[in-house]
């Protein structure tokens, strides 16, 4: 196996990964990978919050949706924000303030929609959306302190396994929100629902203040942090941030219209429907898990992320086929719909490991920023595309025509560029 080189670690002092016993390493990722699901359970829940909000609260669907979105909204404004803070104050900080402010404006949230201060109608649309949006954006410093906390503690031999068993926060909290927040808003009401991801805060808070260190970097001044700008070295990030956004479209295309098609051209009941869709999550995790501890053991992350480039596209084309055709294909479709569901996210994990460990300890923060803001701008942007496609030509199209993204995102992929890779 290739090695790795190491950017964390100096020729005054042992390597990070051994300042720390083994459990407590991975006491970390556990902590770091709770503080993520926590975000992804914020931003996302509300979401499971629509149906909710348009019977019982009299709101309009566009109303609800907007409710929805301002999470998500909130936490794309301050992505690289927060990876400012987490270069410059630490991993510790950045997590637990994110964390405290998260909780905070969930507890407003749970105000807004109960109803205090006497908000109905368009008001509570409002109180609701502010609130929700500053949830968002003070849960933005998680993606990239946690990112930080697994490539800071880990052995490079190691940090594929590890970030891919962090990337499982994303599915884990969706999960979780999807599985408690709608039962949840319909028996007890919207506030009742908001307190389950407020709950996951205070528990990742007391997590994160009793286990995660800050690793070890170098002690330099602004000035030795801007001459060390890895954006000026060479184009490798750029590269790797292109080729994930590109990356990123199918599984947003594949997340967002997955449910609607078994509903809506399959016959499937919703209540099938969500249970395949969950069970698409479970695998999605899986996926990342095992494409980390395959880069660990060929010693490289680009190869991989290519190869999933590849098997994406394949996969698609074949799904947008047997969508197209029709019903003697349907079973052969909603196995590759699973497929598609895993494939389409396996590569996350290879994208952020590669982007920490060559951005180094005083950019990783920004780097990991920028990267999730890319993605989110494409994730926001799939929905209403792939929906005309959809509307005019079927969803066969829609799948079929996605295969064009990873294929397009292969000669960006910057296999040959990764440093210490023979």
């Amino acid at each position: 196996m290739e090695a790795f080189t190491d950017q964390v670690s100096t020729t005054h002092a042992p390597p990070a990964w051994e300042q720390v016993t083994a459990a407590r390493r991975w006491g970390m990722l556990g902590a770091s990978t709770a503080a993520q699901a926590t975000s992804a359970a914020m931003v996302s829940g509300p979401a499971f919050l629509i149906p909710e909000l348009h019977r019982s609260r009299g709101m309009s669907l566009a109303e609800a949706g907007l409710v929805a979105s301002a999470p998500l909204v909130g936490l794309m404004l301050t992505l690289v924000a927060w990876g400012v803070v987490v270069d410059r104050r630490g991993e510790r900080f950045a997590l637990l303030a994110s964390l405290a402010g998260t909780t905070v404006a969930g507890g407003l949230a749970i105000l807004a929609a109960s109803g205090a201060g006497g908000t109905d109608g368009s008001g509570q649309v409002l109180a609701l959306s502010l609130t929700l949006f500053l949830a968002g954006a003070t849960s933005g410093a998680t993606s990239s302190a946690s990112g930080r906390v697994v490539v800071g503690w880990f052995p490079p031999a190691r940090r594929g396994l590890a970030m891919g068993i962090r990337q499982t926060a994303q599915p884990l909290g969706v999960g979780l929100a999807a599985a408690t927040m709608a039962p949840l808003a319909e028996q007890a009401g919207p506030a009742a629902a908001l307190w389950v991801p407020t709950g996951l805060g205070v528990l990742a808070m007391v997590l994160v203040a009793a286990i995660v260190l800050d690793p070890p970097r170098p002690v330099g001044s602004a000035h030795t942090a801007a001459a060390q700008n890895p954006y000026r070295q060479d184009p490798f990030l750029p590269r790797v941030h292109a080729a994930s956004v590109l990356l990123v479209g199918p599984q947003f295309l594949v997340w967002t219209f997955g449910l609607t098609w078994l509903i809506d051209d399959l016959g499937w009941s919703a209540a099938a429907a969500g249970l395949m869709v969950a069970g698409t999550q479970v695998g999605g995790a899986a996926a990342r898990i095992c494409a980390g501890w395959y880069s660990d053991h060929v010693g490289t992350r680009m190869r991989p992320m290519r190869q999933i480039a590849y098997l994406a596209a394949a996969t698609l084309l074949a799904l947008g086929l047997a969508a197209g055709v029709g019903s003697w294909a349907t079973g052969l479709g909603v196995v590759l719909l699973a497929v598609a569901s895993a494939v389409t996210v396996a590569d996350n994990g290879l994208a952020f490991t590669a982007i920490a460990e060559r951005a180094g300890p005083l950019w990783a923060g920004r780097a990991l920023g920028l990267q999730n803001t890319a993605q989110h701008v494409m994730a926001a942007a799939i929905p209403p595309v792939a929906g005309l496609v959809i509307t005019y030509a079927g969803y066969g199209w829609a799948f079929g025509l996605a295969a064009v993204l990873p294929l397009l995102a292969v000669p960006l992929v910057p296999v040959g560029d990764e440093r210490g890779i023979g």
